[in-house]
């Protein structure tokens, strides 16, 4: 498993790339994260639905419930335009500083063109 204190700073972005490939549920989500990190990472549900909460409150989501006829009903999250930018925002920030941690990491500095 993966340290939750590596990944600690990029749920919000995490969970909006997986809003951006479609419309979701909690245990969706969760779901779709253990998938992408190959088993590594299991994000647990307590912040999980914090980071629902966070990012709704910066409307960068929304909610709504779903019509299930079997089941429970879930409440499905979307992301919205500022989403959508702040997705793009992070993933660009991220882009800049992975190079730069791994150089300060192994202290070496990569040789590209």
């Amino acid at each position: 498993m993966i340290s939750k204190d590596l990944i600690r700073g990029h749920t919000d972005t995490i969970i909006l790339n997986i809003l951006h490939q479609g419309d979701s549920y909690g245990y969706q989500v969760a779901k779709r994260v253990r998938e992408l990190s190959g088993g590594h990472y299991d994000l647990n549900e307590a912040t999980l639905y914090t980071v629902f909460r966070r990012l709704g409150k910066n409307g960068a989501v929304t909610n709504y419930w779903g019509d299930e006829t079997q089941g429970s009903r879930r409440k499905y999250y979307h992301i919205t335009a500022k989403g959508e930018e702040i997705l793009q925002a992070n993933t660009a920030a991220w882009r800049v500083a992975k190079p730069i941690i791994d150089q300060l990491i192994t202290g070496q500095i990569s040789q590209e063109d």
